[in-house]
C-alpha cells in the first residue's frame, strides 16, 4: 500500500465546516475578535474553541486505517498551520500526515497568530482558485516529488478528497491511474460533473 498517496482537503472534509468561520461564530460576531487580538491569552482562547470543532463522522477511523495500510497521507488545505494543527492534534491524528500543505502561521513575540499566504499571489492559475493558494500547483510538486524519488518505476497512484472549487484545480492534473474522490452536491462535485472530459483521473462520488 506504499505506493498509494492519499490527500485530503480539510475544510469539510476532516472537519465539517469552514474552521474560519466556527472560530467567529463561536465567539459570537468578529467584533469580539477584534477586541480579542491585542490580548495576550487570546490564542489560547482559540485553541479552545478550535478543539470542539466537529470532525465528519468516519473520518478518523478512516485515516487511521489508511495509514494503518501503509498509505502515505497528506494535507492540502487553504486553511492556516494554526488551526489546522490544533484541531488534528486534538484528535489524536496529526502524526498520520507526512505533509500538511497550508497557509503558514506563527504566535509572534506579542501573542497574536499571523498568517501568511502560501503562494504569492501570482500563481497565474486560470481555474478558481482562491489568489494566495493554488492547489493544483502543490499537487504537481507532489507528483514531481514522487517521480523523481521512483523514476521511470513510480507506480504511485494518488486519491484526491475535496469538496470546494480550490479543489478542482488539482483533479485536473491528476493521471489516469489516480482517483479523485468529491464530496457529493458540494462544489468541486458539481463543477467535476460540469467537466468530467477535463478530468483523466477515475471519478467516485
Amino acid at each position: 500500500m506504499e505506493e498509494i498517496v492519499v490527500v485530503f482537503d480539510f475544510d469539510k472534509t476532516i472537519i465539517d465546516l469552514d474552521n474560519d468561520n466556527w472560530v467567529v461564530d463561536e465567539f459570537g460576531a468578529s467584533d469580539m475578535l477584534d477586541q480579542l487580538v491585542p490580548t495576550m491569552p487570546w490564542n489560547t482562547d482559540i485553541e479552545q474553541v478550535l478543539k470542539q470543532v466537529p470532525v465528519i463522522p468516519g473520518v478518523v477511523p478512516a485515516i487511521k486505517a489508511a495509514h494503518a495500510l501503509g498509505c502515505d497521507l497528506k494535507i492540502v488545505s487553504d486553511a492556516n498551520l494554526f488551526f489546522v494543527e490544533t484541531i488534528l492534534e486534538h484528535s489524536r491524528i496529526k502524526d498520520f500526515f507526512s505533509e500538511i500543505n497550508t497557509n503558514p502561521s506563527y504566535v509572534d513575540d506579542e501573542g497574536k497568530l499571523r498568517i501568511r499566504s502560501y503562494h504569492d499571489f501570482d500563481h497565474k492559475c486560470n481555474n478558481p482558485c482562491p489568489p494566495n493558494r493554488c492547489k493544483g500547483l502543490v499537487t504537481e510538486r507532489m507528483q514531481a516529488a514522487s517521480l523523481a524519488m521512483e523514476g521511470n518505476n513510480n507506480k504511485k497512484r494518488m486519491i484526491y478528497l475535496g469538496e470546494g472549487a480550490g479543489d478542482f484545480c488539482p483533479s485536473l492534473v491528476l493521471k489516469e491511474q489516480d482517483f479523485v474522490m468529491p464530496r457529493k452536491d458540494f462544489t468541486v462535485w458539481k463543477l467535476m460533473n460540469e467537466n468530467r472530459q477535463l478530468i483523466k483521473a477515475k471519478i467516485h462520488g
